[in-house]
């Protein structure tokens, strides 16, 4: 089991990875959510390390990584994940990505068909309709609602972050979230994915719609479906076994290569 961390250069930038479970199985990229860290997805290693090595990469601003360089987009996010795979010289994995991590498991899919092995999202849009209510959730987000409802993740950011300024990233990031241009949500790119693919909902998640899950599913032809009951945005963390289960049984079906 190996159960290391380590920082690349990428696009003016410090990026932070980790390592984790067997190495000598195959790669599973691990793409945490907006304003997140790899800490979040922890809940699913009891799944994973045994059969997988998880590479585990911090969004730039997040966590460890640093907010510098280019603007924060989900193209960026999706450069900077490309860089740290570039630098261990992983060319075919497969993605669990959870909400931002999920969006750019998509756009990943639809532009590296090649390398992309399998893919599963929870909580994941693909696109921003201009009366999607999240609209009004996500702009209306501001550093004390976070500060009241999230202190922990809050105070583990500013412990681990090397130049932490939660306010900085919190605009930043809400930029990503209402980004409509062809820096951020994938769109109809989605139909380019071709590899086997999972699409998860909280039953109760209030950002991403069953409507907008049932659209995205009839855009994917490999594409299967689970809707996780009595759990909502963050189903991984509210339903880890059930969540934690359903993730290996997918992967060890597709992941026959």
């Amino acid at each position: 089991m190996i159960n290391k961390g380590d920082y690349i250069e990428s696009c003016g930038s410090h990026i932070y990875f980790e390592l984790t479970g067997n190495p000598n199985a195959k790669p599973l990229l691990m793409l945490h959510g907006g304003l997140g860290s790899t800490r979040d997805l922890v809940t699913l290693h009891p799944y994973l390390v045994e059969d997988y090595c998880l590479i585990s990469v911090d969004f730039r601003g997040h966590g460890k990584s640093i907010l510098e360089g280019p603007a924060l987009s989900y193209a960026q996010y999706q450069q900077d994940v490309l860089d740290v795979l570039s630098h261990l010289g992983v060319t075919r994995y497969s993605i669990f990505g959870f909400s931002d991590g999920g969006i750019v498991g998509y756009r990943l899919a639809a532009q590296q068909t090649e390398h992309v092995v399998s893919l599963i999202t929870l909580g994941s849009q693909w696109r921003l309709e201009t009366d999607d209510p999240s609209i009004d959730i996500l702009s209306g987000l501001t550093a004390e609602y976070w500060n009241e409802n999230c202190p922990e993740d809050l105070r583990t950011y500013n412990a681990s972050n090397p130049s932490p300024d939660f306010s900085r990233l919190l605009k930043a990031v809400k930029s990503v979230w209402l980004d409509t241009t062809d820096l951020g949500y994938p769109k109809n790119l989605v139909k380019q994915i071709s590899c086997p693919t999972l699409i998860m909902r909280g039953d109760n998640d209030f950002l991403f719609s069953l409507d907008e899950a049932a659209a995205l599913k009839a855009s994917i032809q490999n594409v299967n479906f689970a809707n996780i009951p009595f759990t909502s945005h963050a189903a991984h963390q509210e339903s880890p076994q059930l969540v934690g289960t359903i993730v290996s049984e997918f992967l060890s079906q597709s992941n026959l290569e």
